[in-house]
């Protein structure tokens, strides 16, 4: 048990207003803005929908993502 928690801490999270890219997963490769921050994930904004003029957000594992500085 203090082996995860040893591995979670290793792990950078971001702060909300940064830019992260994405590293796996169905949005592999795109970069956002971070909303919301979870204990174990990030929610981010992607982008807007220009039909319906609305956020598109998803959410990421801290795993699966890296900060861009």
């Amino acid at each position: 048990m203090a082996e995860e928690t040893e591995k979670a801490s290793d792990v950078k999270k971001a702060d909300i207003g940064d830019t992260i890219s994405i590293t796996s997963g169905t949005e592999k490769g795109k970069k956002g803005k971070v909303v919301v921050v979870r204990d174990n994930s990030v929610i981010v904004e992607l982008g807007i929908n220009p039909k319906k003029d609305e956020p598109i957000k998803t959410v990421i594992s801290h795993k699966r993502y890296k900060v861009v500085k």
